[in-house]
């Protein structure tokens, strides 16, 4: 049974990472979309939410068929317990991912307008949150976790100052007002995104440490 149970938590572990990696690239592709406008990215984006939201219900019912055969402990508990959130937490990632796709689809039936913040830098820094947490889920390294944690304030800065930043892009052109709120939730989407890496490497930690790391600084 112990064996058995091993096993199942094996193929858990494959396909976690295989849904990690599919909400990877609609990240980026999504954001590539913004910056080059690209309605065909954005749409292809968009039809493999599908693909992604049946990769969550698996899992799910994988994860409850573990729990109700083989009622595991410790540390097998918490690495279920553990998956349950962090699948949640990607498919979250991979419709805020269509958030974004959809609004490069209306950048790229606009009028081309200059991006009134950073967009670079913010989703360079959101992505490698992401790339980060889910390379810490990997490797059980709880410490690459407590770094994912502590990025997300400069996350958080950046996208507070894109509102002073819009405001004052409105006030200029206030032709492109839809455009540039447009753009403003960008940047929230890839907050949004931040806070959900933060959430699997808060995950990570409890699943390594037992140590439930929400609310704090990532256990230190």
């Amino acid at each position: 049974m112990s064996q058995h149970l091993q096993r199942e938590i094996e193929q858990l572990k494959k396909k976690i990472l295989a849904l990690g990696a599919t909400v990877e690239n609609s990240v980026r592709e999504a954001v590539d979309a913004v910056e080059r406008r690209d309605i065909q990215l954005a749409e292809k984006v968009i039809r493999r939410d599908n693909e992604i939201d049946q990769l969550e219900v698996d899992l799910e019912e994988d994860c409850l068929k573990i729990l109700a055969l083989h009622q595991p402990v410790a540390i097998d508990l918490r690495f279920i317990v553990a998956v349950l959130k962090i699948n949640n937490d990607l498919e979250r990632i991979g419709d805020l991912s269509v958030n974004m796709a959809e609004r490069a689809q209306m950048f790229g039936t606009s009028p081309h307008v200059l991006i009134p913040f950073d967009l670079v830098t913010i989703s360079e820094k959101t992505q490698q949150m992401l790339r980060l947490s889910l390379d810490s889920l990997v490797n059980l390294d709880a410490s690459a976790a407590r770094d994912v944690c502590r990025m997300d304030d400069e996350v958080d800065r950046a996208n507070r100052q894109t509102y002073g930043l819009v405001k004052d892009a409105i006030r200029t052109h206030t032709e492109q007002v839809d455009v540039h709120i447009a753009y403003l939730s960008v940047s929230r989407y890839l907050e949004r995104i931040a806070d959900h890496a933060t959430n699997i490497a808060e995950d990570v930690i409890y699943m390594t440490e037992g140590y439930i790391a929400r609310h704090g600084s990532g256990g230190k």
